[in-house]
């Protein structure tokens, strides 16, 4: 099956899922463009482009139609706040290129439901008006909080399917930007696999908060639960005693 490029689509409509494999269709902000271009010229770019365009060209349905979404929200310049996900919701319709962010008008997954009930708990911000009514995180990115999956695209039905493909040679040089950057940040890792980026991030400079996945199958379980970390409460002091930076 030839890939289908977005020109393909009518005026107007946009894709649920990836059309093409090809890296300009993508936008990032400017100051993430130099570790973009620097990847994909690189050999496991170039073999995960391979890869990408072999699946959609024997018809896998890949997710999210924008892999790169996080760094076209949230430039490097504006990072205050990373969070870690591992990779993107496999369900048709969900994905929208951030790290546990829905499309709007899509049903909370589990996690998400537990990050906004940890939110209101924390800060007693009511889910429905934090970012707005649904799951959509956009307004985080928009706001310095950088959702960023360490693999950036999964095939439908099957979850961690790219994963070790490629991806994450981008995402550890993206985590390792933000770590050198002049800014004072707050990562806020959960669960095993966030947690094993700890290396990259340089813990003298920046707050690095762990807890459980909020996943409910570990979001209440000791010694780190999820719910009742007080991460949000964490990254809001530590943002008003570094405004400066």
């Amino acid at each position: 099956m030839a890939q289908q490029s977005f020109s393909a689509l009518p005026d107007g409509v946009m894709p649920d899922r990836l059309m093409s494999a090809d890296p300009s269709t993508w936008p990032v902000a400017a100051d993430w463009q130099p570790v973009v271009d620097d990847f994909f010229a690189s050999a496991t770019g170039q073999k995960l482009l391979a890869f990408l365009r072999a699946r959609l060209e024997a018809g896998a349905v890949i997710f999210p139609p924008r892999p790169l979404r996080a760094l076209e929200l949230t430039p490097a310049k504006e990072v205050r706040v990373v969070i870690l996900g591992q990779d993107p919701y496999h369900g048709r319709g969900q994905a929208e290129g951030l790290a546990f962010s829905v499309a709007p008008g899509v049903a909370l997954p589990p996690s998400l439901r537990n990050i906004f009930k940890e939110l209101q708990r924390d800060l007693g911000t009511p889910p429905p008006k934090f970012p707005v009514p649904g799951g959509s995180l956009v307004n985080w990115a928009t706001h310095g909080v950088l959702l960023l999956n360490t693999c950036l695209t999964v095939e439908e039905g099957v979850a961690a399917s790219h994963a070790g493909k490629g991806w994450e040679m981008l995402t550890d040089s993206v985590i390792r930007q933000v770590s050198a950057g002049d800014h004072a940040v707050v990562f806020m890792l959960w669960g095993a696999h966030a947690q094993s980026k700890r290396a990259l991030i340089d813990d003298s400079r920046h707050k690095v908060l762990v807890a459980n996945h909020p996943s409910p199958l570990s979001a209440l379980r000791p010694p780190l639960p999820f719910i009742g970390c007080g991460h949000f409460s964490q990254a809001r002091e530590w943002k008003v005693a570094h405004q400066k930076d």
